[in-house]
């Protein structure tokens, strides 16, 4: 149902509040035309009420000559803020940023984070906030999970469907998403709730099925055939199935840069308010569909950059690939059984 613009307003002042905003901090909103006006103003809104200082700092659009569609995820790299120096500087200014147009995989947001200002990303529907409005024990949740998985060694998905992928890790380090910015130069989105890291360098090795019903994105479809990758050596070397394998292939091609097939981050779903079924009930072009990175259990890995976390694949072809009915096992220890059942750590009796 509809979210007022008064719940909205509160729904802001609850994730701020989260994210430690105070009458001492500055709050700038970052947004572009495209931005949703009524997330902008009950941000605005929502510092105001907390006594911060508020300010707007607006950039056009940036349409990159090899982008297609609108998903503000589907060309990785430059951004609105590229080589905006005197933005930059705005925003670096800032104790916290809300970004509603998208600064994700661009090195600007890395060298803003290094400042140690804090990012919060909101640009899903108010609908979808409200519903996976963060809390407290979704932090507790994924900060259990991140013991687990910064210290493990190696990482194992299997499934019915045919799966079977194996990776090293260590090398670099476990990223966590629970919905709020609450530390220096920390980035996070609302809505969300999982973890990720990524496989030492030519590491990954296996195959991974994408059966039916999994999610390709950006495309926001449902698989309604499998298609199975093989990896080797970290990259994805083939790609067969019907008619939607032909689809991934082509498109992947398309970007005529063999980086784009690098395994790039992998991890779990932890957000039990997040739904498989969500996406079938919006439009492509209502936000990233973060219900399906962060639904409870699900396997999401991805595909090309690693440049946030210190790597060298810089390539504006990223997916990212939730898959269900996955089994995940860290060195000898079971996370998620192959029902999308997240067992390790079970933070319900912590």
């Amino acid at each position: 149902m509809p979210v007022s613009d008064n719940q909205l307003v509160e729904m802001f002042e609850h994730v701020l509040t989260l994210s430690n905003v105070t009458p001492s901090e500055s709050v700038a909103i970052l947004k572009s035309h495209y931005s949703n006006p009524r997330i902008v103003d009950a941000a605005f809104n929502a510092a105001q009420r907390l006594g911060a200082k508020v300010y707007g700092v607006e950039l056009p659009a940036l349409n990159p000559p090899k982008a297609m569609g609108n998903d503000m995820t589907a060309y990785c790299g430059d951004t609105p803020l590229t080589g905006n120096k005197a933005a930059q500087t705005a925003l670096e200014a800032a104790d916290l940023i809300v970004d509603t147009m998208m600064l994700l995989h661009s090195p600007e947001q890395e060298q803003i984070l290094k400042t140690g200002t804090r990012i919060l990303l909101a640009v899903e529907p108010p609908e979808v906030l409200a519903r996976i409005l963060p809390t407290l024990e979704d932090k507790r949740r994924v900060v259990a999970a991140e013991k687990v998985l910064k210290t493990a060694k190696k990482m194992r998905v299997t499934s019915a469907a045919g799966s079977d992928f194996t990776m090293s890790l260590g090398d670099y380090p476990t990223v966590t998403e629970y919905g709020f910015a609450d530390e220096p130069g920390r980035w996070d989105h609302w809505p969300s709730g999982f973890l990720f890291s990524w496989p030492n360098e030519e590491s990954a090795n296996g195959k991974l099925v994408i059966d039916i019903g999994d999610i390709l994105l950006p495309f926001k479809t449902y698989c309604r055939e499998s298609i199975t990758l093989t990896i080797k050596d970290g990259f994805i070397t083939d790609i067969t199935g019907g008619f939607e394998a032909e689809y991934l292939r082509d498109y992947m091609a398309y970007f005529k840069d063999p980086e784009v097939y690098g395994i790039s981050h992998v991890g779990w779903g932890l957000q039990p308010r997040a739904q498989w079924t969500a996406m079938g009930l919006h439009d492509k072009n209502d936000g990233m569909c973060m219900d399906a990175r962060a639904f409870n259990g699900n396997f999401l890995f991805s595909t090309g950059p690693n440049t946030e976390v210190g790597g060298t694949r810089k390539t504006p072809c990223h997916m990212d690939i939730p898959l269900r009915n996955c089994t995940i096992t860290l060195d000898d220890e079971v996370v998620v059984v192959n029902a999308g059942e997240v067992v390790f750590p079970n933070t319900l009796s912590e």
